[in-house]
Parts: C-alpha cells; structure tokens; sequence
C-alpha cells in the first residue's frame, strides 16, 4: 500500500470533499457556509450560527452528525432550563446507600444549544467547561467527556424579548460565528422539490466516522504557520485593544483559535502551510463576536465587523 505524502493528501481532501457533498444535500446554496462549517470541524471549535429563524441552523447541525457518524443531542434552551439539565446530576440510591452520576446530554459528541441566549446566565455559563476543557465538574468530581466534542449553538439576532445576551467569557469560546443567510430563488425551490415526500435528513448517509474527523484534526495540527503569518495575527490582535472604538479587544484565546482556524483553512484547501490570505478571509467571522464596541462607536451604528474589517484594512500584510 502507497502513503506517500500525495496519496495521503488525496485521501484526506477525498473525505473532506464527501462531507461537503453530504452538507450541501441538507443545506442548498450554500457552500460557503458549508466550507467554515467544516473548517471549524477540523480545526476543533465550537461554532454559534446567528441567523434568523427558518434558514436551516438546525437541520445543518443534524446533517453535520450524520453525516460523520456522530453522536448527536439537541437542547432547546428555555429560561426554567437548569445546568443539570445540560451536566446531568448524582442521584441517591436508598438500596445501596450512595449517589450515582446519571449523565446530562453534554454526554455526546456533537451538542445543539438551540436558542442558546433564551435561557438564563447561570444556565448558559454551565457549558463554559465542557466547551474549553472538554469535561464537566459535578460535586467537585471531573468528567471527561468525548474526545471528539463540539458545541453548535443557535440565536436569532432579531429577537431581544425574553433573551439574554451571551457574556463575553461565552462568545470567546466560540471559534467562529456563522451566518446562513436566505437562499436564492432558485435553491429555494429546489428546497421545496427535495422535500416533497420527505426530508433529505432521513435518507443521509455517512460520509466519514469519528475516526476519520479526529485523524483529520490531528493532521491540521500539523500544518505550517511562518513566523511572519503568525505575527499578523498578533498584530491584528493588538490593534484591537488599541482600537479607539473599542473598550474589549481580541484576547489571547481568540488569537490562538484564530491560528488553529488558518491551519484548518489551509488543510482544507490541500496546502501544507497557511498564508496571510487565510487570516484576511477568515478573520470577521472568527473575530467580530469576540470585541465590544465602546458606547459611542454602538451609537454610532459602526457594526463589529466594519471594526474589523477595518484593523485588517489598516494592518500591513506580511509577504
């Protein structure tokens, strides 16, 4: 058997390719999307999709575990909705005397927070472990949980009623924020004609396993950023702390899952290196959730990602 450095390669962007094919028959038109998608996936992040109602974050997040294979739970989020509800809790067995963990729902592989910022602060800051250190803390005993685990989170921007805003110690473990977006008229009807007897979810085959993604991101860890790739990224990041319209900045962690996303954009396209390019294309949707604009630039109508369209604009790029 050949493994030469091309012939795996080849593997690797065949399967990467599979999974897009895959997440374009639930998601029509919307390849760009499907692209971060999976940039996130193999770069290890956890992704809030912030759309309007009815555009498909769901069935994407339901198409994204079948098609690899993985364990899937959804939550809907609620403001009576509890951490246990989410961690799971030790429960007393009079028979034997003692308290046994029953597992909450985080017990899986990829977790759906449906409506996330509908349920209360105390509720929404139970995943802050689970989404950076991969484990649950429960009357002081620590859970792992999966290797390969991922939170997708959902919110509809439009509605203020009845929500609460996610923290900023939350958003910044999100490593991308997405948009999905209206399709065009004619993959708006092509959604119509794929559901007429049923839904495209339902017939979905596998495309990959859990195996093949935890390989996969193995492998993206591999991928070269230069020193000079790896200072821009700093230096976008500085410049946001500076920035006069801004009173919270890029912070650390929103700078390394920035370097992890360019090493996965790279993967995804079959270089063995990551380029300036990289940062610039993913730079707004990783980093505009991460910043808070002062009271008067919010005032002002200057939306996060004009801010940080604006640092790159500005920022010298390395060649």
């Amino acid at each position: 058997m050949n493994n030469t450095p091309a012939n795996k390669s080849d593997k690797n962007l065949s399967i990467i390719g599979s999974l897009k094919k895959n997440l374009a028959i639930v998601l029509k038109g919307k390849d760009s999307v499907i692209d971060d998608l999976v940039v996130s996936i193999l770069a290890g992040v956890n992704v809030l999709i912030e759309d309007v109602p009815g555009v498909g974050k769901t069935t994407l997040a339901k198409g994204l575990a079948k098609s690899i294979s993985a364990g899937f739970r959804r939550i809907q989020f609620t403001p009576d909705l509890l951490p246990a509800d989410i961690l799971g809790s030790s429960i007393y067995n009079p028979k034997e005397g003692l308290f046994h963990f029953k597992e909450g729902p985080v017990f899986t592989n990829i977790l759906l927070a449906d409506e996330i910022n509908r349920a209360s602060p105390r509720t929404q800051s139970s995943l802050l472990e689970a989404m950076s250190e991969k484990q649950v803390t429960i009357d002081g005993v620590s859970y792992p949980l999966s290797s390969f685990f991922m939170v997708i989170a959902t919110q509809n921007p439009i509605e203020f009623h009845g929500t609460y805003p996610l923290p900023e110690a939350q958003l910044d473990r999100f490593g991308i924020s997405l948009e999905i977006g209206y399709p065009d008229a004619e993959n708006e009807i092509e959604v119509f004609y794929s559901q007429n007897t049923a839904h495209p979810l339902e017939s979905l085959e596998p495309a990959a396993d859990l195996e093949n993604m935890i390989h996969l991101q193995e492998q993206v860890k591999k991928i070269k950023v230069s020193k000079p790739v790896a200072q821009y990224i700093v230096k976008i990041a500085e410049s946001s702390r500076k920035h006069p319209d801004l009173k919270l900045g890029i912070s650390t962690r929103g700078a390394l899952l920035m370097y992890r996303l360019v090493q996965s954009k790279a993967f995804t396209e079959g270089r063995e290196f990551a380029t300036p390019d990289d940062v610039k294309s993913m730079a707004v949707k990783v980093l505009a959730h991460r910043i808070v604009p002062d009271t008067k630039a919010r005032y002002s109508g200057i939306t996060k990602k004009q801010i940080i369209e604006d640092i790159i604009a500005k920022e010298p790029v390395p060649t």
